[in-house]
Parts: structure tokens; C-alpha cells; sequence
């Protein structure tokens, strides 16, 4: 499993404009700048945080971008699916290895596997809001319990749970 770039710079691109969230609208090419990321990626992946509601864009001199809910109302979940299309790439669906193996119909010992992997992803994700990350990594590591023992971590965190 790996996190693309389009997931990275989308989350980048909407903590930019977290961070901004009053000071009115930002273009793309501002974001790039300030963020280092090439232009024509933040240019797309804001067209897709608009087209999924996470932004909105204002035309003219003076236009640009803004995030078109708090940043406590948006979570990591909805930029990765917005930028990324998916939170996790299933293979049995995206790029099936032949029809009759990877059907529906099929039966496949590996596909509850992954698909509890990409459920358990997407809970993570969705638990985490933008407003989460706008502190220091150490106060986000808290936030995320990602400082706790693993014997208390394990009781907490869903992902981590045994059944």
C-alpha cells in the first residue's frame, strides 16, 4: 500500500487553504508556491476538491480557491477520495487478474482480506478532520494516539484491535 502523490498534495493543498480559512481566496499557482508542488497538479487536484464540494473557486482578478466547509467538518477520508478518486486501490476490481478468478461470483479466500484492509483505512482516515493537522506533528502524533503504549493504544484505536 502506498499513499500517491495526488493523496499527498491534495491533503497538502487543503491545509494550505485550513490554514488560510478567512483570509479570502488563494489560486492554485499560490498554493504550488507556497507549498513547493508543481502548478499543473494543484491545479488539478483543486478542480477535484471542487467538483467533490471540498472547495470552492471564485473567478476574476481578485478569485481563487477556499474550502467550502470548516476545516472540522472535512476529513482526511474525503481530500484522499477526492484527489485519489478511492482511499485504497482493491485490485480485484480495479485490475482484476482474469474474469473467471476475480468475479464476484467467484470465491476468493484473499478478497475479505483486503477488503477489511480498505474498511479499516477508511476508518482511520474518516476519523481524522483537517483542523486536526493545523498543530505541530507532535501535538497531531497525540491527537492521532499515535504516542500511546501499544497496551493502551490497542484498546483505543479500532484499527488496532484484536477481535
Amino acid at each position: 500500500m502506498r499513499i500517491t502523490t495526488w493523496a499527498e498534495y491534495g491533503l497538502i493543498s487543503a491545509l494550505h487553504l485550513a490554514r488560510r480559512a478567512g483570509e479570502g481566496p488563494v489560486t492554485g499557482r499560490a498554493i504550488a508556491a507556497g507549498e513547493s508542488l508543481p502548478v499543473d497538479y494543484v491545479e488539478q487536484i483543486l478542480l477535484r476538491l471542487r467538483r467533490a464540494g471540498i472547495v470552492d473557486s471564485t473567478r476574476g482578478a481578485r478569485g481563487g480557491y477556499v474550502l467550502a466547509r470548516p476545516a472540522t467538518e472535512i476529513t482526511v477520508k474525503d481530500v484522499v477520495t477526492a484527489s485519489e478518486l478511492q482511499t485504497f486501490d482493491m485490485h480485484c476490481t480495479s485490475s482484476p487478474l482474469s474474469e473467471d478468478r476475480c468475479a464476484e461470483s467467484a470465491s476468493c479466500s484473499i478478497r475479505p482480506v483486503w477488503a477489511l484492509l480498505q474498511s479499516k483505512i477508511d476508518e482511520v482516515l474518516s476519523g481524522i478532520r483537517l483542523a486536526d493537522l493545523l498543530a505541530n506533528e507532535e501535538t497531531v502524533r497525540v491527537r492521532v494516539k499515535l504516542d500511546l503504549p501499544p497496551e493502551i493504544a490497542r484498546r483505543t484505536l479500532p484499527v488496532l484491535s484484536s477481535r
